[in-house]
């Protein structure tokens, strides 16, 4: 760990350990990790033990679930302190560490199994997140050991489960939602604007790239990360945050510098958005889609948390590009609809012996008029966790679809039956 040179003596007789079948499902306690051939991997299992409240730190999940998402979080300390926590029955749990100076990455869930690591059951049930050693506020930690090896995972894991690559469905923390309007402003602020995520859909094969279309009706966020060094406060006690390569953009009320940020009520229900590192209220991040709502001189306007927001996009030095895809409005008639934090069945969806889950609609609203980016349509669903009951896991599934869109730095869900859907 202190960095000197470690020389090992051959050993001829020494053979790697098998790999299983590639889809091949693991049992709970499988010492072989599920990882891709190129990486260095490890199986350190996350604790299963009965506490005083009833479970362990996870769900193991009887048969083959349906993921849709991978979300990358930074654990915001080291590898061996994260490798030692999620063996603690009384902490959370995630499927996969990658340690930053080599890219190692260990093991804690089988991926059918179900981790307690993003603040928002719908996402944890249908999710696979991965932690990276590291800090938010301290980009050097993110090294090309570590994006490769974990780029190389998501890839692993998207063909796997058939996830699209795209952002979407690869999703910081940070674009998790809340799923109540009081626990919007505790929701993580992970990885952060240091997170390089045009290399990393480059590394996945999938770079972030224009649409042919040049009369797209929306922009897809997408600075050049080596010379895109926003303003940050909060990186150290001394206020300012040294200058950084950074993978966002600031969001203002109108096309000036001068101009405060753009509002978001569910981070600051009673102020303003701030420069700081962990504040996202006011940030649009690489790969990320928006309706485009206007161009004015060197700047570029989208519709973002219910409001018009500039950023600053010069044609020298532009901030993003031009993207195809669809998106959503309300439906003639209505003057907004609601927002949700959860793609929930109906009521009289849940069966004898399941619980009903309310459906709280989060504090946002979209206003006519205005448009926004259409990532995914899901049916409502709800799966009801065996870890804290004697019973089995039961998948609840609905007759209402939802829309997921990219409403501000978070993902949202619409009721279908609310907008209509505007093609590219």
């Amino acid at each position: 760990d202190s960095g000197e040179r470690i020389v090992l003596p051959p050993m001829p007789g020494l053979a790697p350990a098998g790999r299983a079948t590639p889809g091949m499902r693991r049992m709970p306690g499988a010492v072989t990790p599920d990882c891709p051939q190129e990486v260095s991997c490890e199986w350190i299992p996350a604790a299963y033990r009965r506490t005083k409240d009833g479970h362990g730190n996870h769900d193991r999940y009887d048969g083959h679930r349906r993921v849709d998402y991978i979300v990358v979080h930074d654990g915001e300390t080291s590898y061996d302190t994260m490798t030692r926590l999620v063996r603690n029955p009384d902490y959370l749990s995630w499927h996969y560490t990658v340690r930053s100076g080599d890219g190692h990455i260990a093991q804690h869930l089988r991926s059918d199994d179900i981790g307690w690591h993003a603040g928002n059951w719908y996402f944890n049930s249908r999710s696979i997140g991965i932690e990276h050693e590291g800090y938010l506020a301290r980009g050097a930690w993110f090294t090309e050991a570590m994006y490769r090896s974990s780029a190389a995972l998501v890839a692993h894991l998207a063909r796997r489960y058939g996830i699209p690559l795209d952002r979407a469905h690869i999703l910081g923390h940070d674009n998790v939602p809340g799923t109540t309007p009081q626990t919007v402003r505790g929701m993580h602020q992970d990885p952060g604007p240091y997170w390089d995520w045009a290399h990393y859909f480059e590394l996945l094969g999938r770079p972030l790239t224009a649409s042919e279309d040049r009369g797209a009706r929306s922009v897809m966020i997408r600075p050049d990360y080596a010379l895109n060094q926003p303003y940050f406060t909060g990186c150290s006690s001394s206020g300012e945050c040294m200058p950084a390569s950074a993978a966002s953009v600031w969001l203002r009320g109108a096309p000036s510098e001068e101009a405060p940020l753009v509002r978001d009520i569910g981070r600051h229900p009673d102020g303003d958005s701030t420069y700081s590192v962990y504040d996202h209220a006011a940030r649009a991040s690489t790969g990320q889609r928006y309706a485009l709502a206007g161009r004015e001189g060197d700047w570029t306007a989208i519709w973002y948390l219910g409001q018009k927001a500039w950023f600053h996009d010069p044609a020298g030095e532009p901030a993003s590009v031009p993207a195809s895809g669809r998106l959503v409005t309300p439906k003639p008639g209505r003057s907004s609809v609601r927002l949700y934090g959860r793609a929930y069945p109906e009521t009289s969806a849940y069966p004898r012996g399941v619980s009903a889950q309310r459906l709280v609609p989060l504090q946002y609203s979209l206003p006519a008029g205005q448009f926004y980016s259409l990532g995914l349509t899901t049916r409502g669903s709800y799966l009801r966790s065996a870890a804290t009951a004697t019973v089995r896991h039961r998948v609840v599934r609905g007759d209402v679809r939802y829309r997921q869109i990219q409403f501000g730095h978070r993902v949202m869900f619409v009721r279908a039956s609310d907008v209509r859907v505007i093609s590219a």
